[in-house]
């Protein structure tokens, strides 16, 4: 039996904790769960120590965030020669049978697979119908194996199974993202060796985000992510990107009136020399592990 480690990097999880890792301990398919904890300060810790004793936890001095967080994970999967690595959002959880299912349907051309991500109350998770329910709704999708398998351009890493093959070949989180943008980048990354990101339509699990409503400064500052996601893309012409990124993020100011994007072009541009330090090492086998 294929074994795998679950990675979840916790930082105020207690609304969520009890669900997430009740989840895994209840799988078909049995995981080891390591969990990273952000310097939480509502009990998370202590929580997860107490009724969860066989989980291994981690506790950081600082909130590393989300990328740095799963790194040590990633690593720690690699030492100890785990064969799939699930990353899984605090806020997330799997059905009995998730983690069979995208093992039993993986396949060595991917280096992403997602079950189809719902909300809490069943219907497919919003951001999750934008980026993939297209695909998944086209009758040609590509049939990869015996399963069927979606192939997407990208898919949020709130659920992620990742083959050890990939993971080295891949490599870890950029610390170019501290949250948020980190899984486009590392999708950007596969595309360049060649490895596919996909959905697995027989596998479901949740992801419990959308009754929380997020300020319209923080939607904004979220969405300028967007222009460092492009700089550090492997696969994009890095100088034509430092021209032109600037004026879109003019033009989000303008369409969306607000000077957020405005304002976060001086510090995008204050980053350059940074980003492309790192995309050029993200480029190299095993990155940032």
């Amino acid at each position: 039996m294929a074994e795998v480690l679950a990675i979840v990097v916790t930082y105020n999880a207690m609304p969520w904790i009890d669900k997430c890792l009740g989840s895994l301990s209840k799988s078909s398919h049995k995981a080891d769960v390591i969990v990273v904890d952000n310097c939480s300060y509502d009990g998370t810790q202590e929580y997860v120590s107490e009724h969860f004793p066989e989980v291994r936890l981690v506790r950081n001095t600082a909130n590393e965030g989300f990328g740095a967080a799963n790194n040590i994970g990633l690593r720690y999967a690699l030492e100890n020669k785990y064969d799939f690595v699930y990353l899984l959002n605090q806020d997330a959880w799997v059905e009995k049978d998730t983690i069979a299912t995208l093992i039993g349907s993986w396949n060595p051309k991917y280096g992403v697979l997602s079950p189809v991500q719902l909300d809490a109350k069943g219907k497919m998770d919003p951001n999750f119908r934008k980026k993939c329910g297209r695909y998944l709704r086209k009758a040609d999708n590509a049939v990869d194996g015996e399963k069927l398998i979606v192939r997407v351009p990208f898919v949020m890493a709130a659920h992620w199974m990742l083959s050890r093959q990939s993971i080295e070949t891949v490599g870890a989180f950029s610390p170019a993202f501290r949250h948020y943008g980190e899984d486009e980048n590392y999708v950007d990354r596969m595309r360049r060796f060649g490895l596919r990101a996909g959905v697995v339509p027989a596998a479901r699990a949740i992801h419990d985000r959308s009754d929380r409503k997020v300020p319209k400064e923080r939607r904004m500052r979220l969405k300028c992510i967007s222009s460092v996601v492009k700089l550090s893309d492997p696969g994009r012409c890095f100088f034509w990107r430092t021209l032109v990124e600037p004026v879109r993020l003019f033009g989000m100011t303008l369409k969306n009136f607000s000077t957020v994007p405005f304002k976060y072009i001086s510090e995008l541009t204050a980053r350059y020399g940074e980003l492309k330090a790192l995309r050029k090492e993200s480029r190299k086998k095993g990155a940032f592990l």
